[in-house]
């Protein structure tokens, strides 16, 4: 079924089918490491690129081809690339579209190992990084050196939930001869299409929302033009980190649900958003669905929608954010996000304890900061969990 000029949720049932000879109405897991060939010349042509047949896993497999071209049209994007995880498509970018030498400008609060691997290891072999709050524009703009080739962005940041103008970014990227990448793992498609906006690359942890449930990790990169393609994903193969097919098929089982998930869970946190604001033991909040938040008008402008991520700072600092945490019920006490059931955590003990104090504070990480990841339970059930934890506080 061509799916090009459907309505989005039509786009999530529908886009990426396959015709396969039993008809199965879902798109079946094609587990195999490798592919009959019908002859010599055949195979000959595979490799060559004359033919489209499938060679081995690594390098394509139906059912991971039926995701990445879901995704792509979601996006909008010329095609995509499903790797292992998140980081493995987060590296398989650097990797494609840096070199010795280059400089790469990144949001600071950017998810912690994505900063760790420019800081630790990619600085090994002269890559240079520079990281600024991208929701200041006037940042960027200080941070570009004649070396700059990437513009790597996350909005909303993670933990921090500043939101960053993918427009303007666009723009500053035209000018210097940037690649603009965007980390969407926070809105996924279905709030957000930073390729709209004028970016160059789209990736996602496809572990979060566009799978949902918890239960795989992987990672998906889109792109805008072919020649970009064409880099990450000879760089994907090379480094072997491509998508299991198995994981390929639940992603796209739990991609089907995603504007139900997302709608409902983003319903819910706008309400828990109400209550922590003006709760006498919270310092401050920022969730993009409230006006109290210093780019609630941006959100609202690129997005289509608060979504379900917040993060808050209680009175007490860390001690206070450890008390809240060991009392929870009903959320869970882990890292992630995006599935249907509530998580919170502690980023500067947890994801960004790579990260050093220095740094931490620079990008707004402050030790009282805890994660809300919200879900889809009653949200009566959510706030009288939240509201029983900070009774101990």
């Amino acid at each position: 079924m061509n799916t090009k000029n459907k309505g989005f949720n039509t786009k999530l049932i529908h886009a990426g089918e396959i015709e396969e000879p039993y008809g199965s109405a879902t798109v079946p897991i094609y587990q195999t490491s490798t592919f009959r060939f019908k002859n010599a010349k055949h195979g000959a042509d595979c490799f060559s690129g004359k033919s489209d047949g499938y060679i081995y896993t690594r390098l394509a497999n139906p059912t991971i081809r039926a995701f990445e071209q879901s995704i792509a049209e979601l996006e909008n994007a010329y095609d995509g690339i499903a790797t292992s995880s998140g980081m493995g498509a987060i590296t398989s970018v650097y990797m494609a579209l840096l070199g010795a030498g280059d400089h790469i400008i990144s949001t600071g609060a950017v998810y912690g190992p994505a900063r760790g691997v420019l800081e630790f290891d990619l600085s090994r072999f002269g890559v240079e990084s520079s990281f600024v709050n991208t929701s200041d524009i006037e940042n960027i703009i200080a941070a570009i050196k004649p070396n700059t080739r990437v513009l790597y962005i996350e909005t909303p940041a993670n933990p921090t939930m500043e939101i960053t103008d993918i427009l303007a970014c666009a723009e500053i990227a035209r000018k210097h001869n940037l690649l603009l990448v965007v980390d969407n793992t926070f809105c996924s498609p279905y709030l957000q299409k930073p390729l709209d906006l004028g970016a160059d690359v789209v990736l996602h942890s496809v572990t979060k929302f566009i799978n949902g449930h918890a239960d795989i990790v992987g990672g998906v990169i889109v792109t805008k033009e072919p020649r970009v393609y064409k880099k990450v994903r000879h760089m994907m193969t090379y480094m072997g980190c491509n998508m299991d097919p198995t994981q390929a098929y639940m992603a796209l089982r739990g991609l089907k649900t995603l504007a139900l998930r997302i709608e409902r869970a983003q319903n819910n946190a706008l309400c828990l958003a109400e209550f922590i604001q003006f709760h006498p033991k919270v310092s401050w909040i920022k969730y993009p669905g409230l006006s109290s938040h210093p780019q609630y008008a941006l959100a609202r402008k690129q997005m289509d929608g608060p979504g379900s991520m917040m993060s808050f700072g209680l009175k007490g600092g860390f001690k206070a954010g450890e008390k809240l945490m060991d009392n929870v019920r009903l959320a869970i006490l882990a890292v992630s996000l995006g599935g249907v059931e509530t998580l919170i955590q502690h980023p500067a003990s947890m994801t960004h304890a790579a990260v050093s104090r220095k740094h931490k504070l620079a990008a707004g990480i402050s030790d009282d900061l805890v994660r809300l990841s919200v879900g889809i339970e009653d949200v009566d059930d959510i706030i009288e969990d939240l509201k029983q934890a900070l009774n101990h506080v």
